[in-house]
């Protein structure tokens, strides 16, 4: 090897080099808790917007279903008031009865 070949080598050395830190930098910088953190609550806000959007668009097709679900959801939920507005009554509970000897006849 000539003196410029080792030159012209080391140059290259020192250009990769300087790429791969560049590249190391860039990966810190991309991977920063903070950074991470931000990116990962952007994108979790984004679904949910996205559902939501979902979510809305079928009730705007399917009203009635849409109603129904709720209804039955409702009923559900307050099934026991429900239950008490209308004036369902508990089961009777059973009265002890007598003891034997006393049904016989004392």
């Amino acid at each position: 090897m000539t003196g410029r070949d080792v030159s012209l080598a080391q140059a290259h050395a020192l250009a990769a080099r300087e790429r791969l830190n560049g590249t190391a930098q860039r990966l810190q910088h991309q991977l920063e808790p903070h950074r991470l953190a931000r990116n990962a609550l952007d994108q979790i806000t984004d679904g949910g917007e996205q559902l939501a959007r979902a979510g809305a668009d079928a009730a705007r097709r399917n009203p009635a279903t849409i109603a129904g679900a709720a209804t039955v959801l409702v009923v559900l939920l307050a099934r026991k008031r429900i239950g008490r507005l209308l004036g369902a009554a508990k089961p009777p509970v059973a009265q002890k009865s007598a003891l034997p000897a006393e049904r016989i006849g004392s």
